[in-house]
């Protein structure tokens, strides 16, 4: 298979390896093959739920079918309508497309148009041969990516099944979640590799080969990621920031640092800098929150102070990771975490999200910048196993070198597995220095 890499061989330095076009393809068709036969039929058991129904139509796609397309269907077509059939007792699932086409080799077409040029009637058809029990819709008050089916294409479904089987009609909420969530052994050896990629990424940014103090702005290393991941072929889900704080310069509120766009400054020598970013690649997303400094002609490693002040944004990690156990809420994990943390003296703020096949994907909230007394709703979800997360949070930190507060702010990708919890790629332990020549 064909490489690129992130550094070119005599820089020494390079990515894990990145497929081209057709080996990504491959490898997309075979992850999401082994989704549907593997994992989709334990989850329809464990949510109840018989027969599941995804409807979209092209360019106006529910983002759970979106994650079910092979790669060669960048989008649906026309309407795109697809039947997961389980029959727990034969221990079988039926993967059907109410379409004219194959959905790749894992849905076949069921619809005969010459025969019945109704798609509606096909369907109902379909659904009334096998009589489920649960007819699962992606419908749901409080969680986005579950609500992909639109007003119209309910209002059709509705109007041509007969009562008989429009009474069976329920939210596939927690199925949908379930399928968002959750993560196969063979997504999280890819996802291993995409979160290097990504710590690699930002390692190259904050280095001597991209800095030059007193020239370089923030605002270009901005876009000198934009484009690395441009040229690698990849694609950021956000637009990536970087921020500076210095000895010099109050510390920002959490609204101004939160909600309002970063200023465009010239990085200086004794910049700590702070980076937010993510890639995506194969149906995976990545999130990460890294710091580096630059040193001042005098010094040869990070002030200790800094350093210290970094161990606290490691530990408020640790509080919080020790912390999740499957089956608490988001809630409840917030609220434990940050009482532990206050405990010791620190002053954490905690917003953690589901990540996965999107950036903030579905899944259980803990936290959010605006809300640490507990999330609504999303927040009270569960903790479910084989799930990853965004672990993003931060501590302030008052420095007495600098007579200031600052903020280590930190985001990490997590796998919380058998009620056991790693780092998909480590973490970052240390501020990193930057040495100009």
């Amino acid at each position: 298979m064909g490489i690129i890499s992130c550094s070119s061989p005599k820089e020494g330095k390079r990515t894990d390896t990145i497929l081209k076009e057709r080996d990504r393809a491959i490898t997309k068709d075979a992850l999401l093959e082994d989704r549907f036969n593997n994992l989709l039929p334990a989850l329809m058991d464990k949510a109840d739920i018989d027969l599941w129904l995804l409807i979209s139509r092209e360019y106006n796609e529910d983002p759970i079918l979106k994650t079910m397309l092979p790669a060669t269907w960048l989008n649906a077509r026309r309407r795109t309508i697809i039947v997961f059939y389980r029959d727990k007792e034969k221990n079988t699932l039926e993967r059907l497309a109410v379409a004219r086409y194959d959905i790749g080799k894992s849905i076949q077409s069921a619809w005969d148009k010459e025969k019945e040029p109704n798609q509606w009637k096909a369907l109902a058809t379909i659904i009334k041969e096998r009589n489920p029990q649960k007819i699962g819709i992606n419908t749901s008050t409080h969680f986005a990516l579950a609500d992909g089916l639109v007003k119209t294409d309910y209002d059709e479904l509705v109007e041509n099944l007969p009562k008989e089987l429009s009474s069976k009609i329920v939210s596939a909420e927690k199925l949908g979640i379930a399928w968002l969530e959750t993560r196969t052994e063979k997504e999280l050896a890819l996802f291993r590799k995409l979160v290097k990629t990504t710590h690699d990424i930002i390692d190259e940014t904050f280095s001597a080969k991209t800095i030059i103090p007193g020239e370089t702005s923030t605002e270009d290393l901005v876009w000198f990621m934009r484009q690395k991941v441009t040229d690698l072929g990849l694609e950021t889900w956000f637009h990536p920031t970087i921020d500076v704080q210095r000895n010099n310069e109050a510390l920002k509120s959490h609204i101004e640092s939160f909600s309002k766009g970063k200023d465009k400054k010239i990085i200086q020598k004794g910049d700590l800098l702070h980076c937010d970013f993510g890639i995506t690649y194969i149906g995976l997303n990545t999130d990460c929150q890294q710091h580096a400094y630059v040193l001042k002609d005098d010094e040869k490693e990070v002030p200790q102070f800094l350093q210290e002040a970094f161990k606290k944004g490691n530990r408020v990690q640790d509080i919080l990771t020790s912390t999740m156990k499957s089956g608490k809420t988001g809630n409840e994990i917030l609220l434990e975490s940050l009482a532990k943390g206050k405990a010791e003296g620190l002053r954490p703020l905690i917003y953690t999200h589901p990540l996965g096949k999107y950036g903030h994907s579905a899944g259980t909230t803990i936290g959010m910048w605006d809300a640490q007394g507990g999330v609504p709703f999303n927040g009270d979800y569960p903790l479910q196993k084989n799930t990853a997360y965004a672990i993003e949070l931060n501590t302030t930190v008052y420095i007495k070198e600098w007579n200031k507060d600052i903020r280590i702010m930190l985001e990490e990708a997590g796998f919380f597995g058998d009620d056991t919890f790693e780092y998909v790629n480590e973490r970052q332990i240390a501020v990193k220095p930057i040495k100009i020549n």
